[in-house]
Formats: C-alpha cells, structure tokens, sequence
C-alpha cells in the first residue's frame, strides 16, 4: 500500500475578496513524482507555496512527512528542499564556494564534489556560477535542494527556457532523484514533460482541482470519450527531429 508523505485538505486561500484555491484536496504518496498543472492563474504556484511554508493559507489543513503546517512548520523546513522558478546565486562565486555557503545555513556537513557528480556537474566545480548555461545552472538550482538531504522537493518549472537537450537531461535528473527514494512535487507548462516524468498528475484551473490521475488514464479515459486528434499522430515529432540532427546522444547542458 503506497504511503501518503503530504495531505492536503479543503485548503482555501484568499486574497481579499479574490479566491486563488477554492478548498482542494489531495494526496501525494512516499517516492512518486507528482505533478500539479494548469493554466497561468490556475492556483498552482500558491498551493506550491503554501505547502512550501513560503505563503499562508486561509483555511484547510496541510499535513508533510507527518507534521502539521500550522504546529510544526519548522519541522517540515527541514525536511523539504525547494527550487524556485528564478533562483538567485552570488555571480562570482564558484559552484563549490555557493554549496559550502548554503551547507552552512542549512549547518549540514556537505562533500560539494560528490553533490556536483549527481547532478552531472563535478567538471564544472571550481567554475563561476555566471559561466555556466541554462541547463547547467538549472541543474546546479536542483543540487541546492538536495544538500539538507530532503525527503521531498518542489520543482517549480525547472525545465522553463531550456533548449530540447537540456529539458531531457534534466528529465533524467529527476527520475534519478526519485529512484535514490525522494518525492518530488513538480509544476510544469509542458504536457509532454509531465506526461513523461509524473506517476500522478493534479490539473488545476480557477482554483479548483478538475482532475487527478496518472497520466496513461487521464489519456485512456479522453480516448474512451470519443476524443480524436484532428491531425494524424506521427511516430515523432519535431523534438525529435532536433535532437537526432543535433547528437543522437543527450549532451550535459
């Protein structure tokens, strides 16, 4: 039986007269990865941040790793690790000297080359944060998450702005981080990255949650209601047209 490490129930959040999360609820189990999507405005980031301990709710209850989010929030802050859309790092630093500064918020004993090999970057450790491309600082923002040891990290569209090489490698980042036993709650504007990453996904729209389920059904069950693409389904697309002409092989952005 899958165990639920985050509950969330009738959690509302208001702004004044305006309601952004309308009393959902849902659960997120042990080592999967989970996704909540939606159009902009949908209520995803502020359900994210709440769970995050970053925004206070209107009502509701939020239950992580078996503290309660208005007992314990200091509790769950340990035990969470949290990539932000656009994280901001000291420039001129290198990737070594930024991990030993946020090991030491965290007051964690971290081996920074053994972080930077997760995450496909130990070649890069005495480079400065400024020299790196997107896909690299992208994967280094995941590495910052990971230094307290998290049972669970938010990836808020960590994938956003990259070309199609780097999106896949970072693909492949996550599924590692989650085979290592972390969950890891991602939100995401591309349906492909979601249908291939998320056991479950949650789709959101004007604060409500209109469904959820895992990817495979979601599709079965549109397919079932008599759904037709109004174009023939090719056997690829133009993603992989760009990746075969670029390298057959997904380089380390």
């Amino acid at each position: 039986m899958m165990k639920t490490i985050i509950s969330v129930k009738n959690l509302v959040k208001n702004y004044g007269s305006f309601s952004a999360v309308k009393g959902i609820s849902f659960d997120v189990y042990e080592g999967e990865i989970f996704g909540l999507l939606g159009p902009n405005g949908a209520g995803k980031s502020t359900t994210l941040e709440i769970m995050e301990t970053l925004r206070d709710k209107t009502s509701g209850e939020v239950n992580i790793c078996g503290y309660n989010l208005d007992k314990d929030p200091d509790n769950i802050k340990k035990l969470i690790g949290v990539q932000l859309q656009s994280s901001g790092y000291y420039p001129g630093l290198t990737l070594v000297e930024l991990i030993h500064l946020f090991a030491g918020l965290y007051n964690q004993d971290v081996d920074p080359k053994a972080l930077l090999k997760m995450v496909n970057l130990v070649d890069k450790a005495n480079n400065k944060y400024k020299e790196m491309s997107g896909g690299q600082k992208q994967r280094f923002s995941i590495a910052t998450t990971l230094i307290n040891k998290p049972k669970i990290i938010f990836l808020d569209e960590p994938t956003t702005g990259l070309d199609p090489q780097a999106r896949r490698s970072l693909w492949e980042l996550i599924k590692s981080i989650r085979s290592q036993g972390t969950t890891v709650i991602i939100t995401t504007h591309y349906m492909d990255e979601a249908e291939q990453l998320c056991d479950r996904i949650a789709i959101m729209d004007e604060g409500k949650i209109i469904s959820l389920d895992s990817p495979d059904k979601m599709i079965d069950d549109l397919v079932n209601s008599g759904f037709e693409r109004p174009k023939q389904v090719k056997a690829a697309n133009l993603e992989d047209v760009f990746i075969h002409l670029t390298g057959k092989e997904i380089r380390e952005e």
